[in-house]
């Protein structure tokens, strides 16, 4: 059985902006450590799938860095993971969607000959054996399975809703719904799709193929393909909470969150740093792989005063110098100073909070500088002047600014 894994990993990620002011979306760090593609690609990985494409489109430099840098795996047995950029094989035109991503991209099908596609968004935050997916297309003798998971009913505008018929087909697919009727079982919930995709490789030739000669079309995977294979009853659905994962606990098991806007990847973190986290960075039985830097462990020092971290987590490099961390996460080399305080925040890489500042409530992009005794997150007012507040009023500072008082 070959089967060939497609990562869509082209979207601009407009919701997460600053963070994608400068890099694509599966590109933006997350954890202190890793990169939001990282997950997908260990779940693949960890699962087996050694054939690994990866869609790239806007700002993709960053990314296509730290894949070369990082995925490397052995060309003894043809194995692989490469970054493919947009080439524009129908003319000067951009992916017109996730479905035209992949037809732009079918010579890679056809030089591979897989049995089987794997279609994986490259942004959500979760542990996953896509081969027990896989396993359950192949027995259900469908042309499309569909990852999918129960969401709240107010949360159905987000995704696309799955309605079930009998033996797991799918009854219907509707992509955002404003009025999607409750499960029978639980009236405030709905199932929706986690952007994760078994087909067939027939079914997916021909499907997206079809779709590229329609005018009319999205050109998307969710609002073209799956309702085009619904209606000729080829999908089927794959319930994402039957997945187990080795070393999983009773806490994380089913955790999945799309952090595609900020208060969400903001969510995510703070799930980290719970006393039980709701996502275990710590399974070593289903390992989430990065690269990582040459860097010493962190360090806390006394500056008159002892620095102190809790219920943070603290990345390579990081110094806390006499100031106070508080559930929050730090990425390498972050330097806190002296009666500094950050509080429920996210620091990524080089971060400088000068004495006295205080930081709360915030995402802090690469290497800015946060004067002594200046605030962000203390009045909202006058940040949302000069940064980037949230719905949920979390302050996000794009790369390199210099935050003064």
């Amino acid at each position: 059985m070959r089967v060939l894994a497609m990562v869509l990993a082209g979207g601009e990620g407009k919701r997460l902006f600053p963070l994608t002011a400068d890099r694509a979306k599966p590109a933006v760090p997350f954890g202190g450590t890793y990169r939001l593609i990282d997950f997908t690609l260990s779940n693949l990985v960890n699962a087996g799938m050694f054939k690994i494409v990866v869609l790239t489109q806007y700002k993709s430099h960053s990314l296509d860095r730290h894949i070369a840098q990082t995925w490397r795996l052995s060309t003894m047995f043809n194995n692989y993971i490469a970054s493919v950029p947009a080439q524009m094989r129908r003319g000067p035109y951009w992916f017109a969607g996730s479905a035209d991503a992949v037809f732009q991209n079918l010579n890679l099908v056809y030089d591979e000959q897989p049995d089987y596609i794997l279609v994986f968004g490259a942004d959500n935050i979760y542990r996953m054996d896509p081969h027990q997916m896989l396993a359950e297309h192949i027995d259900s003798r469908a042309g499309l399975t569909v990852a999918a998971l129960r969401v709240p009913r107010s949360q159905a505008n987000a995704f696309g809703v799955i309605e079930c018929g009998s033996d797991n087909r799918i009854a219907a697919f509707r992509e955002k719904p404003s009025d999607a009727p409750g499960l029978p079982d639980a009236p405030d919930q709905v199932l929706a799709s986690m952007g994760n995709y078994a087909f067939t490789t027939r079914t997916l030739l021909d499907a997206v193929t079809e779709d590229a000669q329609d005018e009319s079309s999205k050109h998307d995977l969710g609002g073209s393909i799956v309702p085009r294979l619904v209606e000729r009853g080829e999908a089927n659905v794959y319930d994402f909470t039957t997945n187990t994962v080795p070393g999983a606990t009773d806490a994380d098991r089913g955790y999945w969150r799309d952090v595609g806007e900020l208060d969400a990847y903001y969510a995510a973190h703070m799930d980290l740093v719970s006393p039980v986290p709701a996502f275990n960075l710590y399974n070593r039985e289903w390992p989430i792989y990065s690269w990582h830097p040459p860097l010493p462990p962190a360090k806390l020092v006394v500056d008159s005063q002892p620095g102190q971290a809790l219920d943070s987590m603290l990345g390579a490099g990081v110094i806390v110098a006499g100031g106070t961390v508080r559930r929050s996460v730090l990425s390498p080399e972050v330097r806190v100073e002296r009666d500094a305080l950050v509080e429920g925040s996210v620091l990524l890489d080089g971060v400088h909070v000068g004495g006295g500042a205080t930081i709360r409530n915030a995402i802090i992009d690469k290497n800015v500088v946060v004067a002594p005794g200046a605030c962000i997150g203390v009045d909202l007012e006058r940040d949302r002047a000069r940064f980037k507040v949230s719905a949920n009023g979390i302050v996000a500072i794009g790369k390199g600014q210099i935050v003064m008082d």
